[in-house]
């Protein structure tokens, strides 16, 4: 009874918390950059692979496959799989003219979990002079290490009677990490555009009454492996793209009578007639009701698209009116400012 009682009045004390707030939260749709900045006058890409394991790594990689109780050649269709999915990706959204797998060239060194040496931007400009492309993608490495667990434990089978035993079994399990790392390369700027780093995991178990039956754990990993190394591969060149998210906002809906109009309007969507209630408290004599009007008055410019009008409503309601929410959102808006600003120089033809 006292836990229910208990309960009851958090519940109570919550809703009245939500009642008595002073602010409510909106959500807005924005453009952000592309993580990985691709020059808008780039028109072909070049992908290869740096990953195949050169003669002085070889040995190693022989041994790290029979340590991790690798498939045969399952690190090569794994990396071959990753600029598969690179390649898709980057032709299915359109923005560059072509896009060519380079095979064929010279044995590289491989990263064995980490990256190599960069290489020389003598090698670069001959390996795109000699496909004609502009900027050139490299999967640097890609590994895959699995860590082995085996237990001996008791399984449940039925016997001839149909009656459910326990007997002594075997379970193994499979842990994959697949490693893999990129980089882009523009010859043109002679920058490396972008480092990029990133592992998956993929768990496998299996048991039964002999070791044999426990092992079919092993079944279908390796199909596992090369679907989410395709994957990787897409999922980086999706970097290239702008992306569309949601952030949320909060505006003040308490102060005055015109706030509290003003938090109708805007629940029903009216954001420019909340902007005109909140436009009249900007001189109230009270400087916390004026704080929050220019507060709220910057919400509305950053709704409309006008950042800079924003940023100085925003400034204003802290420098000149305490209001602290002014500075966390003045920062804020001056990262949107940088974000847009590269976001149209991507955009730019």
């Amino acid at each position: 009874m006292k836990n229910l009682v208990f309960k009851l009045l958090l519940i109570f004390a919550s809703f009245s918390i939500i009642a008595c707030s002073s602010t409510n939260r909106l959500t807005m749709g924005i453009t952000q950059p592309a993580q990985v900045s691709i020059s808008s006058d780039v028109s072909s890409i070049g992908i290869i692979n740096r990953s195949t394991a050169s003669e002085k790594n070889k040995v190693v990689d022989k041994i790290d496959k029979v340590l991790s109780l690798e498939g045969l050649n399952l690190d090569k269709e794994g990396a071959q799989n990753a600029i598969l999915g690179l390649s898709y990706e980057l032709e299915r959204g359109n923005r560059f003219e072509s896009v060519k797998i380079i095979e064929g060239q010279k044995d590289f060194e491989k990263g064995l979990g980490v990256f190599p040496s960069a290489l020389s931007w003598e090698i670069v400009d001959q390996i795109c002079q000699e496909n004609g492309v502009d900027v050139l993608f490299s999967l640097e490495f890609y590994d895959t290490d699995t860590a082995v667990d085996y237990e001996i434990i008791m399984v449940r089978i039925p016997n001839n009677l149909g009656i459910v035993a326990e007997v002594p079994g075997h379970r193994i399990k499979l842990n994959t990490v697949i490693k893999n790392g990129w980089r882009v390369y523009d010859p043109a700027n002679r920058t490396i555009v972008d480092e990029y780093i990133s592992n998956d995991q993929i768990y496998s178990k299996g048991e039964g009454i002999n070791p044999i039956k426990a092992f079919e754990a092993v079944i279908g990993r390796k199909e596992a492996v090369l679907d989410v190394s395709t994957n990787l591969g897409s999922n980086y060149a999706s970097f290239t793209k702008p992306e569309r998210i949601r952030i949320a906002r909060d505006y003040f809906v308490r102060g005055s009578s015109n706030f509290k109009i003003a938090k109708r309007r805007a629940l029903t969507g009216n954001w420019d007639g909340a902007a005109e209630l909140w436009n009249a408290e900007l001189n109230n004599p009270n400087l916390k009701v004026a704080g929050r009007a220019y507060y709220n008055m910057a919400i509305s410019n950053e709704i409309n698209g006008n950042l800079i009008k924003a940023i100085e409503f925003a400034s204003k309601a802290y420098a000149d009116y305490g209001n602290k929410e002014g500075l966390r959102y003045v920062n804020m808006l001056k990262r949107r400012v940088v974000n847009q600003q590269e976001l149209e120089r991507q955009l730019a033809k």
